[in-house]
């Protein structure tokens, strides 16, 4: 008599002779690596930055700087007391206005600048805030100024999408805004 844990054949095999399946008919387990797969190495990163640069300034002062660039040449500076011009110098011929601009000063004068492309444009309707989210799905609009639900539409911004969509502008200066539009 055979104790109960030591059977003679092991229980996978005989589930397989029950069952009536040959084991040349199994598929075999593919060990082959998959690099090009998501699961793998993960999904690459979006492009944060159009141009990157470097350039010796050491009159700025400062740790970092931050800047608009329009298209008509003017620099409108978001750090203070800061003379950005050299640096937007550094991405002239790479980088074609409009664009935002973020530059860290990495020490002895040297800055890494690096410029995104954005759209700007001018809005004429009165908006007392910075920040507008214009949201448009299934025929309904909602418009949030600096995060307060406001009543009425902004014509300029919702015109800039024909579908459902959510529209956010910044504000630049008096009437420019820097726009970016995402479909729902």
């Amino acid at each position: 008599m055979t104790p109960f844990w030591r059977r003679g054949e092991p229980l996978h095999e005989r589930l397989r002779r029950e069952g009536a399946v040959d084991a040349a008919e199994q598929p075999t387990f593919d060990t082959k690596p998959r690099w090009g797969e998501v699961g793998i190495h993960g999904v690459h990163r979006q492009r944060e930055w159009d141009a990157v640069a470097t350039v010796e300034a050491p009159e700025l002062g400062g740790a970092e700087a931050r800047f608009v660039a329009l298209a008509d040449g003017t620099l409108i500076a978001e750090t203070d007391d800061l003379d950005v011009e050299s640096l937007a110098d550094a991405l002239d011929g790479q980088l074609d206005a409009p664009y935002r601009a973020e530059a860290v000063c990495r020490g002895d004068g040297l800055w890494a600048v690096a410029g995104r492309r954005i759209v700007v444009i001018d809005v004429r309707e009165e908006i007392a805030g910075d920040l507008v989210t214009v949201t448009l799905r299934q025929g309904e609009r909602t418009v949030e100024v600096d995060g307060e639900r406001t009543f009425g539409g902004l014509p300029t911004l919702e015109g800039l999408v024909d579908d459902d969509a959510v529209v956010t502008a910044h504000r630049l200066d008096e009437t420019l805004w820097e726009v970016e539009v995402t479909p729902l």
